[in-house]
């Protein structure tokens, strides 16, 4: 067919043009034809693998007493609901801590669970081997190994505490979160694997593991469900040393993990949250 008569046909609307057009091949989408592949499964928890959780009904296991979600006060996102009687002293909130991680040390230690204090704990710990003044909550990491014996072999556990000099005297519940099974973030409501919480008021230890998530490419590489992570030369060996007055460990590179986490000015800023540090005396003094 000659050029004349292809555009004389388009000006016509002539049959010839419908025929060349209609004959031309089809390119095909084979993305589109291809079945869609299924999403790769979540890791999981060999040690816990027992469980056989549906993952599409994963739903928050730990609540906090409804309210601190809406900035209403943000201490109360650091009470177990179950065990919630209202907010307690700051006296008390200091007295409950400083026994918590007593108590929590010692029962791991006890019973050889591998253990180490993080992140705004381990930041107190920096500053003076205590608890910073204005925390409401405890933060430690286990290996996700670790956190499988604490799920087959001591999960809802009771444990009976009383101070050395009598005065002091609580229970405390170690619950590990079922959908720890799962060790990725999912749904992201879940990203704390296991609590160690005082039944008298609600306050609480949060304990999450770390996991290898590509072990055959990063072995030395682990990550907590909340993101963060480590090598394994960050963390080893631990370091023994002393936290509230009683043997604890803390990561081996733990200068440069809190200074990654928290910048190095948290390791030289001298006044904050109305305290200021005091060298003379080693502890944060409240301004009044």
């Amino acid at each position: 067919m000659s050029i004349r008569r292809i555009l004389f046909g388009i000006a016509m609307g002539s049959p010839c043009l419908s025929q060349i057009v209609t004959s031309a091949p089809v390119t095909e989408n084979k993305e589109q034809q291809q079945p869609p592949f299924p999403p790769p499964p979540p890791p999981v928890l060999d040690g816990m693998s027992y469980l056989e959780l549906d993952r599409s009904l994963e739903d928050k296991y730990f609540h906090e007493p409804a309210g601190h979600e809406l900035g209403a006060d943000d201490r109360l996102g650091h009470y177990d609901v179950r065990y919630f009687h209202g907010m307690v002293s700051e006296e008390e909130r200091a007295e409950s801590l400083h026994h918590m991680v007593i108590a929590y040390l010692d029962f791991f230690r006890l019973n050889k669970l591998e253990t180490w204090i993080a992140h705004g704990t381990l930041l107190g710990w920096w500053w003076n081997g205590a608890l910073l003044p204005w925390d409401w909550d405890v933060d430690t990491q286990v290996l996700d190994t670790t956190l499988a014996r604490m799920a087959r072999e001591f999960n809802q556990t009771v444990t009976s505490y009383i101070s050395n000099d009598k005065r002091f005297k609580r229970k405390y519940l170690l619950d590990v979160n079922p959908w720890a099974y799962f060790r990725d973030r999912g749904p992201g409501h879940n990203i704390i694997d296991a609590r160690w919480i005082d039944t008298s008021n609600g306050l609480y230890v949060d304990i999450t593991a770390l996991s290898r998530f590509n072990p055959e490419d990063e072995p030395h590489t682990w990550e907590c469900k909340n993101k963060h992570e480590y090598q394994t030369d960050d963390l080893y060996p631990l370091r023994q040393s002393k936290f509230e007055g009683t043997k604890a460990f803390v990561p081996y590179k733990y200068q440069e993990l809190l200074t990654e986490e928290y910048s190095v000015q948290a390791l030289t800023r001298t006044h904050f949250q109305n305290h200021t540090w005091s060298p003379s005396v080693g502890q944060w003094i409240m301004k009044v």
